[in-house]
This record gives structure tokens, C-alpha cells and sequence, in this order.
């Protein structure tokens, strides 16, 4: 076998279990053996519409086995996976399409009429016709020679700071991502993954549903999450592991029978997107499970550290430590190394990090700093060596020569039982530059006033660091990845005063 990249991934698991259940998808069922005969089919497919080592597949879709299919028939090949968001418009997924050179665009029914309209000269629609396709394509092997080094994905990043831009990762990238998970969060060969967060997230698909696949485990492939449905597959499935961010975790406690629910067979709550606020650990904790929290990002396929669930609590907000084959440093501005507990820089390096954004050799050359990757995250480390991210550097406030780092103010919000979601925010002040301006979500039933919500931080913060305004919203924009976006915030709530006026 001359393909040694993540397309052969199916082949190696046929051969050593066969039988084994791959993946489950509403009423179909799939063996390693039925995935990688479905897997094969689709490369022979692909080829006949002309794909070509390093040529870019796009899938457009919800959770679904044609993503899979695509992602590892395209490997087979030596070709280019493009996975894209669903919750982009339109214009953001032309984008994507455009700025990669997509050449093939398998997606699902829902988007027909976008892909008609795409410009991408060849389709294939996940319908009957794709099965229709598979049925009469070859099922004899496909022998492409594929190194580790070679391409493998074009990850675009969310876009929370500008443009989304193609992170360029290779085969190598995702397999030591994948043995970073092995290794940190223990997957087992019998672990059954529920993956209700969509993959076209990083770290849904490279942080959850990789190593499951690379483990021989099985997946449970839901379209959309739901809380109430949460709790019947894991008791249905006898679910071992489940991925999500707070808010997905937060709406599965809401539900009136989560005390009561089957949550036995739960070995592992991945989390990842924002801390968990610690009284959401404390919900969780009195069920018996505890969060692995993930922190990471595109650009490093995307781990980069690991809280483990032994600490979820006593180092709670904490990013955690690094994965066992990354390595980090926090820089001061001028790339020294920062005292222990100064702040600064996060910057991390490993065989996880991508070699560039995709045609954009400038961005690249400005993420990197001797080899190093520049998070754009501002992080302290404490006596233990666990990284606290602070805030993005691009998020930093200062107000009257002071900087305020609006996660360690979100983090104080957080500790207020009526507090849901919160957002910080810098606003303009005559007197001080700016000020500190929280945008709140209550939980359901709370009441309580701004008034109150600054008085709680009184004693939690320096005077300079609480907020001079309280906002109440009924919800925060995110990112498919769980992280506030706040360029829209401070579009929606940073040119109004405290009572939603214009100013």
C-alpha cells in the first residue's frame, strides 16, 4: 500500500475489523468493510469526473456518511478535502469555493440551488443518484501514492477576525493530531462517539470523529443537535464519548430529565470553543462525569492543549497543558519568553501546526515566528505550567492606560447564577479612551438588573476592570465553533448606550 495519508485510513480498518460498526446515520448502518467498499466506489467515481492528485473536493452538507466518504475517497486519491460551513451565506461559501479552486462539489439536497448557482463546474448531489453512482463504479483498489507531507485538507477559519482564510493542512497534520487525542484523552477501540456538533468543526471532526475512526470505534452521526435527543441516543447507543461546546452542554442540563437519564456508559464529555463555567462543571460532576476541555484552534489541526477532567474544576478557565507532541511558549512583545505568571503571547509549535494559510504566502509569513505559530491569544502560565488564555490580543481594552482582558471579566460574569452568556466589550469614553461594556444573556427565569449584575463584581475585580454598562440580550452570535463573535457584538451593542438607544 503506497498511500500512507488519511485516505488509506479505510482500508487499514477493513482489514483488521471488518465486521466492526463503522458508522450510524438515522436508519443506515455501515461496517468498516461497507465504508471502505462505499469509500472506494467514490474515488473511482471522482476520478471519472476528472479529479486529480491535489485537485480540491468540497462537501457542503450536515453530518452525513457521504462526508466521510468524501473526505477519505478524496485522500485515497491524493486530492484536497474542502469542508465548509453550512451557517456561512452565500457570498462566504463562494468565497471559499473561489479562493480554494474547488473542482468538485458533493453536496447534500438542501443546497442544490446554491451549487447550481456556485460557478463549480462539476456537482454531485448526496441523493439517490449518488447511491445510483457508488452501485456502478469499481470497487477495485485505487493505487495512488500519498506521503504524509502531502496535502490533505483546506480548513477555513471562521472568520471571527476578518476574511476566512484556507488553513493548509497536510496528512501528517491530522494523524499527529489524532495521536495527540489518543494519547491525552485515552480513546478506546470500543468507544461509540456521538457527533451532533457539525464536522465541518474542527475539532468535531479532527479531535472526535478521527480518532474514533483511527481507534476502530463507532459513530454516531446525528444532522443536528438536539438536547432531548441527546439523551435518547446516549441511552439508546450506549454513547462512551460526547463533543460539544458549553451552550450544547448547558441546553442537555436544562432538560427536565437529565437528572433522571441513563448516563452511564459515558466515559468521555469533550468540550471545547470557551471555557466551561465551573457551575456547569458542578452540574455535571453531581451526574458523575467530568469535561476533557480542549483549547485550540484551524491552524493546528486543532489541539494545542488539554485540560484534563481530574483538574476540570480546581483549574477551571485554565486552557490546561499542552498536547504530549506540541509544545508552547508565551511571548512578551518584544518574542522573549515571559516570566512565569507575566502575560503574554501564546505561541506553539508541533507536527500539528499547518504550513500556511492557502494562497496567502504574506499571512502566512506574519503567523509565524521562527518557527513558531502566533495564536493572537494572550495567556499566563501558573506555578503548575497550565495555560490560562486571557483574551485575544485584538480584544484587549484600555481604558485610561489600564488594559482590561474582557475573558477575565466574562469569567467573573460567569460565576453569577443568573448569568447564561456574556459578552465583554470595549466602548468609547471621553474621560477614559474606552470602558468595559457587558453584554449579558439571563437564564430562563432569572430577573435581575444591571445594577445588580455590577455589584456582584465589586468584590470579584479591580474597580477599573468592571464594566461601566450592563446590556441584556436574548442571545449572542457564535461562530459553528462555539466562540463569540465579536466583531458583531460591538457592531449590535457598541454604538448604542445601556438601554439600547443609538448613541
Amino acid at each position: 500500500m503506497r498511500n500512507h495519508g488519511i485516505g488509506s485510513w479505510t482500508a487499514r480498518r477493513a482489514r483488521k475489523t471488518p465486521h466492526r460498526l463503522a458508522v450510524v446515520h438515522q436508519g443506515s448502518r455501515y461496517t468498516y468493510a461497507q465504508l471502505h467498499d462505499r469509500t472506494t466506489r467514490l474515488a473511482h467515481h471522482l476520478r471519472s469526473l476528472g479529479v486529480r492528485r491535489g485537485d480540491r473536493v468540497a462537501f457542503l452538507g450536515p453530518n452525513h456518511p457521504a462526508f466521510l466518504e468524501t473526505l477519505f475517497a478524496a485522500g485515497r486519491l491524493g486530492a484536497v478535502f474542502v469542508p465548509l460551513n453550512t451557517r456561512l451565506a452565500d457570498a462566504e461559501l463562494r468565497h471559499c469555493l473561489t479562493d480554494s479552486g474547488t473542482s468538485v462539489l458533493v453536496h447534500s439536497p438542501s443546497f442544490g440551488a446554491f451549487a447550481a448557482a456556485s460557478g463549480v463546474g462539476r456537482l454531485v448531489a448526496v441523493d439517490d443518484t449518488y447511491d445510483k453512482a457508488l452501485a456502478q463504479a469499481p470497487n477495485s483498489p485505487v493505487d495512488e501514492s500519498v506521503a504524509l507531507d502531502d496535502l490533505m485538507m483546506i480548513m477555513y477559519t471562521s472568520g471571527t477576525t476578518g476574511r476566512a482564510k484556507g488553513a493548509v493542512l497536510s496528512h501528517a497534520n491530522l494523524t499527529w493530531n489524532s495521536f495527540n487525542t489518543l494519547v491525552d484523552a485515552d480513546f478506546a477501540s470500543d468507544e461509540v462517539t456521538l457527533l451532533s456538533a457539525p464536522m465541518f468543526h474542527t475539532a468535531a471532526l479532527n479531535m472526535t470523529c478521527l480518532p474514533t475512526f483511527l481507534k476502530g470505534g463507532t459513530l454516531i452521526l446525528e444532522e443536528s443537535f438536539s438536547p432531548s435527543r441527546t439523551l435518547d441516543l446516549v441511552e439508546e447507543h450506549g454513547v462512551t464519548v460526547m463533543f460539544g461546546v458549553p451552550t450544547m452542554f448547558q441546553q442537555i442540563a436544562a432538560e427536565e430529565r437529565f437528572t433522571e437519564a441513563d448516563l452511564s456508559s459515558v466515559r468521555k464529555m469533550m468540550c471545547g470553543g470557551a471555557p466551561v463555567p465551573r457551575a456547569l462543571i458542578r452540574t455535571y460532576e453531581q451526574r458523575g462525569l467530568r469535561f476533557l476541555q480542549g483549547y485550540g484552534m484551524t491552524e493546528a489541526s486543532p489541539g494545542v492543549c488539554l485540560l484534563d477532567a481530574e483538574n476540570a474544576l480546581a483549574k477551571a478557565g485554565s486552557a490546561g497543558v499542552p498536547h504530549f507532541f506540541n509544545d508552547v511558549r508565551i511571548a512578551d512583545p518584544a518574542g522573549h519568553d515571559a516570566e512565569r505568571g507575566e502575560r503574554g503571547e501564546l505561541l506553539v509549535e508541533g507536527p500539528t501546526i499547518m504550513s500556511g494559510y492557502w494562497g496567502l504566502p504574506d499571512a502566512t509569513a506574519t503567523a509565524f515566528t521562527d518557527g513558531w505559530f502566533r495564536t493572537g491569544d494572550v495567556a499566563i502560565a501558573d506555578e503548575d505550567g497550565y495555560v490560562t488564555i486571557v483574551d485575544r490580543v485584538k480584544d484587549m481594552i484600555i481604558s485610561g492606560g489600564e488594559n482590561i482582558y474582557p475573558a477575565e471579566v466574562e469569567k467573573a460574569l460567569y460565576e453569577h447564577p443568573a448569568v447564561a452568556d456574556c459578552a465583554v466589550i470595549g466602548i468609547p469614553d471621553e474621560k477614559w479612551g474606552e470602558v468595559g461594556r457587558a453584554v449579558v444573556v439571563l437564564a430562563p427565569d432569572a430577573e435581575v438588573g444591571a445594577e445588580e449584575i455590577l455589584a456582584f463584581l465589586d468584590s470579584r475585580l479591580a474597580r477599573y476592570k468592571i464594566p461601566k454598562s450592563v446590556v441584556l440580550a436574548d442571545a449572542l452570535p457564535r461562530s459553528g465553533a462555539g466562540k463569540l463573535l465579536k466583531p458583531r457584538i460591538r457592531e449590535t451593542y457598541g454604538t448604542t448606550d445601556s438601554s439600547g438607544a443609538p448613541v
